[in-house]
């Protein structure tokens, strides 16, 4: 392994720690003095869901469930729906695709409960400011935690 990357690679357990230290926030947004950058975690009592990075943790919580946030915006809701409804196969053309599934009543009223259920989930944070580690972070602790949501497929 190169030297350099090994580097960063040893430092992300401290990180994995500390994130999983933190006293779960639930009910509640995370407080104004949540750092900007770094990685989340939302979790459903022991088990660990979705693990996502921002540079605007506060701000991509909302994102993530505020009653108003859009098919774009709130990617973890958007799989809640997908599984819920049995829409797993994703497109990304415009038939079949986030628009097209969202105008679906069904999937539409299931996108909304899934953006509810995730602001009753507990949700844990811990910050990092580099982007190359916060990339490796989210990373590694999808793999650690075996978060079900999570995937890295391309399009």
């Amino acid at each position: 392994m190169h030297h350099k990357f090994a580097m960063v690679v040893d430092g992300l357990q401290p990180s994995f720690e500390k994130l999983m230290a933190m006293e779960p926030i639930v009910g509640c947004p995370p407080p104004l003095t949540t750092p900007a950058s770094g990685v989340y975690l939302f979790s459903e009592e022991d088990k660990h869901l979705y693990v996502g990075r921002s540079n605007r943790i506060r701000k991509r919580y909302f994102l993530h469930c505020r009653a108003g946030s859009q098919q774009n915006q709130a990617s973890f809701a958007f799989k809640l729906a997908r599984e819920s409804t049995g829409m797993h196969r994703a497109s990304y053309r415009k038939e079949g695709g986030r628009k097209e599934m969202i105008a679906d009543e069904a999937f539409r009223v299931a996108f909304e409960d899934a953006k509810s259920r995730i602001r009753r989930m507990s949700y844990r944070y811990v910050e990092e400011t580099s982007q190359t580690r916060q990339a490796l972070l989210e990373l590694y602790v999808s793999i650690a935690l075996g978060t079900p949501y999570n995937d890295f497929n391309t399009h």
